[in-house]
């Protein structure tokens, strides 16, 4: 009898054993379906950037564009546009005949040589030039204003060729764009 009792105490014991085992084992839970191929899998759960649409920029505005540019300079005592402008004023030209509601003031400057009245004369027919350049080109002289400011809106100081170079000039002021 002792080795039935023996029998029964290992058989016991190794019952024991493998619940104790089975009791320690987790159950996998089970996995989601996956999805069908047709509809797209969802989004993980951080936050993805957005993004913009990209605004278009104004070539007014683009430091790259030669619209950027918005001076013609001149020769001394002259009012013709240089050739190495003419591709400036096209481009001028160009955009506002794009751009219907798009308005100018040509601004004629000189530099300080000459008497107050002559200069003013001259950089209105600097301005006046620049003008019919435009028109020529398409746009409506409506849209364009003239004035001359002489010598009085300097952009370099200085009494030698490097400043006057830079005063004799017409700037294009956008007054609507």
């Amino acid at each position: 009898m002792r080795m039935k009792t023996l029998a029964i105490l290992v058989a016991s014991s190794f019952a024991l054993l493998l619940g104790a085992c089975a009791s320690q084992q987790t159950a996998e839970a089970p996995q989601p379906a996956p999805a069908p191929a047709s509809t797209p899998a969802p989004a993980p759960a951080q936050a993805q950037p957005v993004e913009q649409p990209k605004a278009e920029m104004n070539p007014l505005h683009d430091p790259n564009s030669i619209l950027a540019k918005r001076s013609v300079y001149f020769d001394f005592d002259k009012s013709n546009i240089k050739p190495e402008f003419r591709a400036l004023v096209e481009a001028h030209a160009g955009y506002m005949t794009g751009h219907a509601s798009a308005t100018v003031r040509i601004e004629g400057n000189c530099d300080e040589r000459g008497s107050r009245e002559y200069n003013l004369a001259l950089g209105q027919r600097r301005a006046d030039s620049l003008r019919k350049a435009m028109v020529l080109l398409g746009v409506s002289d409506t849209r364009i204003e003239t004035i001359s400011w002489g010598e009085e809106k300097p952009r370099a100081m200085g009494r030698n060729e490097a400043a006057w170079s830079q005063n004799r000039r017409d700037d294009i002021i956008y007054t609507h764009e």
